[in-house]
């Protein structure tokens, strides 16, 4: 990766990778977009620039006028949104997909998107879900992960693009507020846990779902994107998972830090549904023979980073 367009770079993977990848290979060589501008630090600290990713056009003339050779595209609906909105999640998780990957071959840029484990479905194995097994979601977000996975690795096959991407878990960060997803139960606890010192979950006890920490998200995606080809069988739907939990468990985690947190319970229907046609915990093996991914943070670890970290930012907002 020498000049790298990133797509929905103010989102929740967005925001952090841009930083991530500015400090690696230079500001100038990570030119942010995003359908708004806001007064975002990664506006102002490298090249950004405003992009409706559903018009192909402006995606084709953003990649020449910066010659970038890696395209990472992130823009995107997330789960519970998509699933209230379904035509605008399938014109626009979809269309934007076609128009990246088109402005890729025409470029022959590296090409990264996210999948999820939203790709599953209730009739996918449990319980250390396969790298290849049964998919059939049942979700909009789903249909749309599964066929970005397939349409990536056809541009892979047909056109020889250098396609490549990962199923993440639900994704746990300090920096981007929730965005409309369902594992985003296990962002706001931390959040309510600070300001408030109590949580009402939406999603009920019991239920297993596959997070990850964001940095070693992050790091993920660059390790990827930096392995050798050669040794890549999967390309783009690795699994990658770095514990599972229910929600009393991260509640527990909580009190270890937190003794006087308390939780209770106020289910959705829609994003419980939405959970329990997912995994419990997947196998990540095929990442890690195939690229060595390794996830850094457990459980405790994250929270006790993510309290800090948020204590340290919602603190300096009171002040500031």
């Amino acid at each position: 990766m020498k000049k790298i367009l990133i797509t929905g770079a103010l989102g929740q993977i967005g925001s952090e990778l841009t930083e991530k990848t500015r400090n690696i290979y230079g500001a100038e060589n990570v030119i942010a977009t995003d359908i708004r501008k806001t007064d975002s630090p990664i506006v102002t600290s490298g090249p950004f620039e405003t992009l409706d990713v559903t018009d192909a056009q402006a995606m084709a003339d953003l990649a020449k006028k910066y010659n970038v050779d890696t395209i990472i595209h992130l823009a995107a609906l997330l789960s519970a949104t998509a699933e209230a909105k379904p035509l605008l999640a399938w014109n626009l998780n979809m269309g934007g997909l076609v128009n990246a990957l088109e402005v890729a071959r025409e470029n022959q840029c590296q090409f990264f998107t996210p999948s999820s484990i939203g790709a599953f479905g209730p009739s996918t194995p449990k319980n250390q879900t396969p790298q290849d097994t049964i998919q059939r979601p049942t979700t909009m977000y789903g249909v749309n992960k599964v066929s970005g996975e397939l349409l990536c690795d056809y541009y892979f096959q047909k056109f020889g693009l250098d396609t490549r991407g990962l199923r993440f878990p639900g994704l746990i960060s300090y920096v981007a507020p929730p965005g409309g997803g369902t594992t985003d139960y296990a962002v706001e606890i931390y959040y309510d846990a600070v300001q408030k010192g109590r949580y009402t979950s939406f999603i009920d006890a019991g239920t297993y779902m596959d997070m990850m920490y964001m940095p070693d998200a992050l790091n993920a995606i660059v390790d990827l994107m930096e392995a050798d080809p050669a040794k890549l069988i999967h390309r783009n739907s690795f699994n990658v998972s770095a514990m599972s939990f229910e929600p009393e468990q991260i509640a527990a985690s909580i009190k270890k830090v937190m003794p006087t947190f308390t939780m209770d319970y106020d289910v959705d229907p829609i994003r419980q549904g939405i959970a329990e046609s997912w995994p419990n915990a997947i196998d990540s093996s095929a990442a890690i023979a195939e690229w060595g991914f390794k996830a850094q943070y457990d459980l405790d670890s994250m929270t006790q980073d993510m309290l800090t970290k948020l204590n340290d930012k919602l603190n300096n907002k009171v002040t500031n």
